[in-house]
C-alpha cells in the first residue's frame, strides 16, 4: 500500500447503529467543505482509495458495533495516526432502538435475550454497552483519544451538533444545504410485534443463502419485500390482534440506565473535557 497517506490528516467516523450514523453519512459528511469524504460502501476498498486522494484532509465513515475492537485495530494498521471519531448514545435508549432495528430486520427472540443485564447472556454483551471502555480501547489502539460526539445533543440541537462536528475536524460546511428532517420515523409497536410474531413461521433474518451475486440480490430483494410487505401490512390491522404488554419493557431500560450511570456520566465528562482542551 502506498505510504503517502500518513501525510495526510484522515479521519474515520467510527459509526454504531442507531446513534445517527446515516444521518451524518447521507445527509451531513457529503455536504462537508474543504474535505474529501469517502462513503461507507466503499469500506472494502478504503486501503486503496485513502492513499490515492489529492486532498490534505479526508473523512471515512462506516458503521460498526459488536465488531468495533477488531475493525479499529485494521484501521489504525492501515492508517496511523488517523484521527477516529465516535458518537455515542444514552445506555437504554441505545440498546432499545438497536432491538427495533434488529426485530425489523428479522430478529426473532424477546428483548431479554439480545440484552440480559441480570445474567449478560444477551445478543449484546454488557461489554458492548461499556462505553468508557470502548473510549479507552479505541484510545489504546490509535495512540489518541477519540473525538467524542454524543447522540442526544445532534438530536437537541442538530445544527450546533454539525458546526461543532466540522469545526472539530476543519471542514466547512452551508447549514442550508443540510436536510434536517427526519430520514424516517420509527415502525410502531404494533408493526414490530407483526414481523416478530411471523418470526416465529418463517425466518426473515438478513443472511446469505447464495453464494452466487445474481442469486444473492434476489434473494435479498424477495426477503425485504417479504419483511416490509409484513411491516407495512402490519398499520391496517387492528391493536387487539397483539399483546398488550410492551415489546420492550420501560422498566428493563430504567435499570439499564441506572446499571451504566457512572460509564454514561465517565462519557459526559470525557465529553467536557474534549470541549474545554
Amino acid at each position: 500500500m502506498p505510504d503517502n497517506h500518513k501525510k495526510k490528516r484522515i479521519y474515520l467516523h467510527l459509526g454504531m447503529g442507531k446513534t445517527g450514523t446515516k444521518f451524518l453519512q447521507y445527509k451531513v459528511f457529503p455536504k462537508f467543505k474543504g474535505i474529501c469524504y469517502v462513503q461507507r460502501t466503499r469500506y472494502r476498498k478504503w486501503g486503496q482509495i485513502i492513499p490515492r486522494l489529492n486532498c490534505e484532509r479526508i473523512l471515512a465513515s462506516n458503521e460498526f458495533d459488536r465488531q468495533m475492537k477488531r475493525e479499529c485495530e485494521k484501521l489504525a494498521n492501515n492508517f496511523p495516526g488517523a484521527v477516529p471519531i465516535l458518537v455515542l448514545r444514552r445506555h437504554g435508549s441505545y440498546i432499545a432502538s438497536q432491538y427495533r432495528r434488529f426485530v425489523k430486520n428479522g430478529y426473532r427472540q424477546p428483548f431479554q435475550a439480545f440484552f440480559d443485564l441480570k445474567n449478560d447472556r444477551g445478543y449484546f454483551s454488557i461489554a458492548d454497552l461499556s462505553f468508557g471502555k470502548q473510549l479507552s480501547m479505541i484510545e489504546k489502539i490509535f495512540g489518541r483519544p477519540p473525538l467524542l460526539f454524543i447522540y442526544e445533543d445532534m438530536k437537541a440541537r442538530p445544527e450546533a451538533f454539525v458546526q461543532e462536528l466540522a469545526g472539530a475536524i476543519g471542514a466547512e460546511v452551508d447549514m442550508d444545504k443540510i436536510d434536517f428532517k427526519p430520514r424516517h420515523s420509527s415502525y410502531s409497536e404494533k408493526q414490530l410485534k407483526a414481523i416478530l410474531a411471523a418470526g416465529k413461521y418463517i425466518n426473515l433474518k438478513k443472511r446469505r443463502v447464495f453464494k452466487n451475486p445474481l442469486l444473492h440480490l434476489l434473494w435479498r430483494l424477495y426477503m425485504g419485500v417479504l419483511r416490509y410487505g409484513i411491516l407495512y401490512a402490519a398499520r391496517l390491522l387492528p391493536a387487539s390482534l397483539f399483546s398488550g404488554e410492551p415489546l420492550i419493557d420501560p422498566a428493563e431500560l430504567k435499570r439499564i440506565d441506572a446499571y451504566f450511570e457512572k460509564d454514561w456520566h465517565y462519557c459526559l465528562a470525557f465529553k467536557e473535557r474534549q470541549r474545554a482542551g
